[in-house]
């Protein structure tokens, strides 16, 4: 039942942040674009812009790369070094955009504001960037435990069982994503607590995050999985959709920027979702006796 209520009352408040939804789109296509469109002069440099729908129309032509010679070179170069300032950057602006997508999603938060919600975002980046960074490690540290160090041991064995690596790989993968659900709910937990007090206080709020996630286990867990699989869905319905789409034509891609942007905001909507369905589901928790969509009473 609290399931239902949560996720009924993050619809509620979905629709009510959907500005906020814009504000992280616009944000995210500003920071892919600011490496995107570098490279796409660079590789138009050494192909002729147009020729790139022509050679790659059919999917990717391995000769139409091998042709750029030096380019390629640069190509590469700028591609590495472009993808880890927009790791970095990435992670950045969600840690500060987060505090304002969060801010919005309070039972008791008003008529959306863009002025609270950059307040927002500013007061709690400090503490949602912490949190994010040792959730990250944890995640990664977990990755490597569970995955990559047991992986590693069967295949490197001097008598290789037949089918050890497959069968390693049928425990080693669920049991990490059975944890990742659950480091998720406490960064989910933690960013909604904090955004409900004054102070910062980022290792309260993992604190916070940890015990509400396992006192909470069989509501805050059934609540993730479902959410989570929504996600997963939709992003194979999307990847199905696209490898689908050949433009040959510049109007074509154009039209298919437009979808993928589309595409792009619905996948926001559906993480905006799920964090206010925790931020629900603990308010829930919090004061039994309130509506979680009406504020408390």
């Amino acid at each position: 039942m609290k399931i239902i209520i949560a996720i009924k009352s993050a619809t509620l408040q979905l629709l009510k942040s959907w500005k906020g939804i814009i504000i992280v789109w616009f944000s995210s296509l500003i920071l892919v674009s600011m490496i995107a469109v570098p490279m796409k002069g660079t590789l138009n440099s050494g192909l002729g812009q147009s020729m790139i729908t022509e050679k790659l129309s059919d999917g990717i032509n391995i000769e139409v790369f091998a042709d750029l010679g030096e380019v390629m070179t640069s190509l590469v170069s700028f591609f590495m070094s472009g993808l880890f300032l927009l790791i970095l950057s990435g992670f950045l602006l969600n840690a500060f955009l987060s505090g304002g997508i969060f801010n919005s999603l309070k039972g008791e938060s008003a008529k959306f504001s863009a002025g609270d919600f950059f307040r927002a975002s500013a007061k709690n980046f400090w503490s949602f960037l912490v949190i994010l960074l040792i959730i990250s490690i944890i995640v990664l540290v977990l990755a490597l435990v569970i995955v990559v160090v047991p992986m590693s041991l069967v295949g490197n064995a001097s008598v290789p069982e037949e089918g050890a690596l497959l069968k390693t790989l049928t425990i080693v993968v669920p049991l990490f994503l059975l944890l990742l659900t659950i480091m998720l709910l406490v960064a989910d937990y933690a960013r909604a607590w904090q955004v409900s007090k004054e102070q910062n206080a980022c290792f309260k709020a993992l604190g916070f995050g940890f015990g509400q996630t396992f006192k909470t286990f069989f509501s805050s867990y059934p609540l993730m999985i479902i959410l989570l699989v929504i996600q997963v869905l939709y992003v194979w319905f999307v990847l199905n959709i696209l490898t689908e789409m050949k433009p040959v034509t510049g109007f074509g891609v154009f039209l298919l920027f437009l979808l993928s942007q589309f595409l792009f905001i619905i996948r926001i909507m559906l993480k905006v979702w799920r964090y206010g369905s925790v931020t629900s589901l603990m308010e829930l928790n919090s004061y039994p006796s309130s509506t979680p969509q009406g504020g408390k009473n």
